[in-house]
């Protein structure tokens, strides 16, 4: 039957006859694609389809909108629980047996009061009790759910089962029924008229035929169902795959202290071919790229008991720290130019380098007999050097070896084998070994992988002679490039035949017997009468971003060289003594400095290894201190200088004093560190001395090469207390007078006054932006603390509340920017900084701390003001000082806030009324601001 149009039906005539298609090309060509835009070489110009509206304040519309029916039992399912949120105390891990804290107890400075403060509290975790319940994604969700399916049975059921032949006597009769039931789907044993035909019969239940009243066969399905029931039905779904998990959460990381991969050395023996005397060594990691020394020195003795007995008189007490044979290196950024230098010393006697080694290049332990009378004299010389110059060191020996040799298992050392030629050998010549191993070096520093190599035990055969004018550490990162390659340099090197056995092998986890770098007893520890390893502090070769979770105050100084040539008198064998004074007079010398080997674990003084007839020597020593907690302006290093009479004379004493300098080590509130090249006095410094620095010309002094620097030295520090920062070294500064209310106060020229602390202060952290981003991130925790509390509670001058909330916003803007601008690979799977979650999570507590009320002498009248949380008033344009990758003003949560509020803020009032609620509030917001740098751009 047909149809013409005029027999169609009235809705036909309305339908639309235009395709999809055609639709969405005509959208496109009036809204614009980004991609048809693209495509067609036109520029897009996204026309928006609705207006742009601000964002839904969340809390205000819950609380103003309220349920208005009541939702009975199914309540809980809407509302939020109100014991949900709790604040959790967790117990900050410690590794060692002693807590690391400074030995002062009482009246403590500011900054290690604050210091303390931040690394021995409790971490502060709010948890929520039923998060558990919740569908997020979270490896300790996914865990749980496997533990649950661990524990349910399997099911087992009819169809998924084979059935098993019946009859083991009829094979055909076998094969034929078990092919029916593999063609049948899933193996149904009522698929196959065989089975039917030759199965048993089903038992038969009495009660289908019964008459049953409704209520009785309901009462009897519900027991049946709950019999052998499983506890966890939601169990039994497989865990979420990460991919598709629609909730995830990931909690930060606990902050702790850096550690890079770790090695062991341990220090088997020492053997030459003679025993005249004790040698004492040390170990040392060189990064030669980078021409940097990335560890402290870790110093071992292995003479034999009766060369030790030569030094009693000057050893009365022997701690057993300093018996440590094996030491834990740590390397940050693994590398194949890293060399494992060992140095050698001896005791000063009379002769130069080349002297004093030349017995141990030419005498043989063979030829003992042949040169008996010679050693017993070389005997008698050492015996009386050790007792009379026995607290002197003199250079001996060094030799070095290339760690990537042992981590590629290929290298110029070889292992020890009873079996292999080389041991048969003696290990052949060093140019030989260089020259199996030269073209196998050059490897890229991915293959640097110092946790997993196979272990090794070397023997070191050849040592250098020292060369005493060829000690400083550019001369040293030249033998080692040289190292590497043949070289004519290293062939002119008279070689000291020698044995020292080392092992060499990834770190265990957690040793046993371990010293800290502080000489502090690492768990576990069993046993505190065990000859310990040392764990040695090591100085990375580039900037590590980790804060600081522990106390630590450590200072190294390096005597690098000096220039006597100008000074009269018999000034040759030079040693200089170094002393850690608390004030000039001799007696304030304090016990912090760290003993090497077999001596006390901390002495007042220490000497530098002495050239024999030298007058402008080079030194190479490393001197360890511990930094006092509360340093003042009067704490100085003190170095003497000291002529050492070698030979025994009438009328000449050991040591003559030729010259003094000093530095002082705190200056205008900081740690004063760096290069130094210091003028020397030939008299010993006037009365109160020790507040100046030695460039000063103090009248009646005299000094050498007229008041010239003649002694180069190098003092860094390795403190979490002490930044070293100038622009941090400032801002905490101000924040401590500010809080101690110590008017006034004079920071370099500038005297600090109540008139213009707050402009001193705004200044301070608006010239944080040029601080070290290493040092902002080390410090990170106590400088987040303080710019919030500035933002928390308005200080107190002068009597007037200053609101210094706006600059200390700022500053944490900026900090928190250049965090997640250069710490790009430091984020989480929501684009959060680790660093600053781990914070929010673990570190950050609202401040308790109310503004100091200065008392009624500190030069002001007394005043009471009302006390009052800071806020921020909105700000009508874009801070210029705030130089952010995005042009969005600062938002605030409530528009309607107040410009300029001279009574307590409204909201913060009500959201006070609770602290625990007030916290969580302030916590969200900081991890918005912290953590997503948009929610404030």
């Amino acid at each position: 039957m047909t149809s013409t149009a005029s027999e169609r039906r009235a809705f036909a005539h309305k339908i639309n006859r235009t395709v999809a298609a055609e639709v969405r090309k005509q959208v496109s060509r009036e809204y614009g694609s980004p991609l048809m835009s693209k495509k067609r070489g036109t520029v897009y110009h996204p026309l928006p389809l609705t207006e742009v509206v601000e964002p839904v304040d969340f809390e205000e519309y819950v609380s103003s909108h309220a349920p208005g029916v009541e939702l009975g039992p199914l309540r809980q399912l809407v509302e939020f629980p109100q014991d949900d949120l709790e604040l959790h105390h967790m117990d900050k891990e410690c590794n060692t047996l002693e807590p690391p804290l400074p030995e002062e107890e009482e009246a403590l400075d500011p900054r290690v009061r604050d210091a303390l403060a931040v690394y021995t509290d409790d971490w502060l975790v709010i948890q929520r009790k039923y998060q558990h319940y919740s569908t997020m994604l979270s490896p300790h969700s996914s865990e749980r759910q496997r533990e649950r399916q661990r524990g349910l049975l399997k099911q087992n059921f009819e169809l998924d089962e084979a059935a098993a032949p019946e009859r083991q006597d009829d094979q055909d009769d076998a094969k034929r029924r078990s092919t029916c039931i593999d063609e049948t789907p899933r193996g149904s044993c009522g698929s196959s008229i065989f089975d039917l035909e030759n199965s048993a019969p089903d038992v038969l239940l009495p009660s289908v035929l019964e008459r049953t009243g409704p209520e009785d066969m309901d009462c009897h399905n519900i027991e049946a169902r709950l019999q052998g029931r499983h506890s966890d039905l939601l169990g039994l779904y497989p865990p979420p795959d990460e991919d598709e998990a629609v909730e995830r959460c990931s909690v930060p990381k606990v902050p702790k202290e850096h550690c890079g991969q770790r090695i062991m050395v341990k220090c088997l023996s020492l053997k030459f071919e003679i025993e005249i005397e004790p040698i004492f060594g040390s170990l040392a990691l060189y990064d030669v790229k980078e021409k940097k020394k990335i560890s402290e020195d870790f110093y071992f003795d292995l003479n034999s008991d009766q060369m030790k007995s030569l030094l009693k008189p000057h050893t009365p007490h022997i701690a057993i720290s300093t018996l440590a044979r094996s030491a834990i290196f740590s390397i940050t950024y693994p590398s194949a130019d890293i060399f494992l230098v060992i140095k050698l010393e001896k005791v000063l006697q009379q002769g130069d380098i080349g002297e004093c080694c030349e017995p141990y290049m030419v005498m043989k332990e063979s030829d003992s007999s042949k040169h008996k009378e010679k050693l017993e004299k070389l005997r008698l010389q050492a015996e009386q050097s050790c007792n009379r110059l026995g607290c002197f060191r003199m250079p001996f020996a060094w030799t070095a070896i290339h760690l990537l040799n042992i981590v590629s298992s290929v290298g110029s050392l070889d292992r020890l084998d009873p079996d292999s030629d080389s041991e048969r050998k003696g290990h052949g010549t060093w140019n030989e070994k260089k020259k199996r191993g030269y073209e196998r070096l050059s490897v890229s520093d991915d293959m640097c992988n110092f946790a997993t190599f196979r272990p090794a035990t070397l023997t070191v055969t050849n040592f250098f002679k020292q060369e005493g004018d060829r000690l400083s550490d550019e001369d040293l990162y030249k033998f080692l490039a040289d190292m590497r390659r043949p070289s004519s340099v290293l062939r002119r090197l008279r070689p000291v035949t020698a044995q020292l056995k080392i092992d060499i092998s990834p770190a265990p986890d957690s040793p046993h017997y371990c010293l800290s770098p502080e000489l502090l007893h690492v768990k576990p520890y069993p046993d505190l009468r065990v000859r310990p390893t040392k764990e040695v502090l090591e100085f990375p070769a580039r900037y590590v971003y980790t804060p600081h979770t522990t106390y630590r105050n450590l200072l190294y100084v390096y005597p690098q060289s000096l220039n006597f040539s100008s000074r009269q008198g018999s000034v040759r064998n030079i040693a200089v003594k170094l002393q850690f004074m608390a004030a000039e007079d001799p007696s304030q010398a304090l016990p912090v400095i760290f003993g090497k080997s077999s001596c006390a674990e901390f002495t007042k003084e220490a000497f530098t290894p002495i050239i024999y007839h030298n007058k402008s020597p080079e030194f190479y020593e490393e001197m360890k201190l511990k930094i006092p907690a509360n340093l003042t302006d009067n704490h100085h290093l003190l170095f003497t200088f000291y002529h050492i009479s070698c030979q025994p004379k009438q009328n000449t004493p050991l040591e003559t004093p030729v010259g003094y300098t000093w530095i002082p080590l705190m200056q205008h509130g900081r740690l004063r560190t760096g290069s130094f090249s210091l003028p020397v006095s030939v008299e010993k410094p006037p009365a109160s001395y020790s507040v100046l620095t030695p460039d000063v010309q103090l009248p009646g002094m005299k000094w050498v090469d007229n008041h010239k620097g003649v002694f180069n030295v190098e003092v860094t520090a390795m403190s979490s207390v002490h930044t070293q920062d100038p622009h941090l070294d400032k801002f905490f500064t101000l924040v401590y007078v500010l809080e101690e209310y110590s008017f006034p106060f004079r920071l370099k020229d500038v005297i600090i006054t109540e008139a213009n602390m707050e402009g001193e202060l705004k200044a301070s952290m608006a010239a944080l932006r040029g601080a070290l981003l290493d040092t902002c991130v080390r410090f990170l925790h106590q400088l987040l603390n303080k710019l919030i509390q500035l933002i928390v509670y308005p200080p107190v001058i002068a009597g007037q509340i200053v609101n210094l909330g706006r600059a200390a916003f700022e500053a944490m803007a900026l900090l928190v920017n250049q965090i997640h601008k250069n710490l790009e690979g430091n984020l989480d799977q929501h684009g959060r900084n680790n660093l600053l979650a781990s914070y929010i999570h673990y570190c950050f507590r609202l401040p308790t701390a109310e503004p100091t009320i200065p008392p009624p002498n500190a030069g002001t009248m007394s005043y009471e003001m009302p006390l009052q949380y800071a806020t921020f008033s909105r700000a009508t344009g874009r801070p210029s000082s705030l130089n952010l990758a995005r042009s969005k003003s600062i938002s605030n949560s409530d528009p309607d806030l107040a410009s300029s509020p001279v009574s307590p803020d409204e909201e913060v009032q009500r959201i006070i009324g609770s602290k625990l609620q007030f916290f969580v509030s302030l916590s969200h917001t900081l991890i918005c601001s912290l953590c997503f740098p948009q929610f404030w751009l």
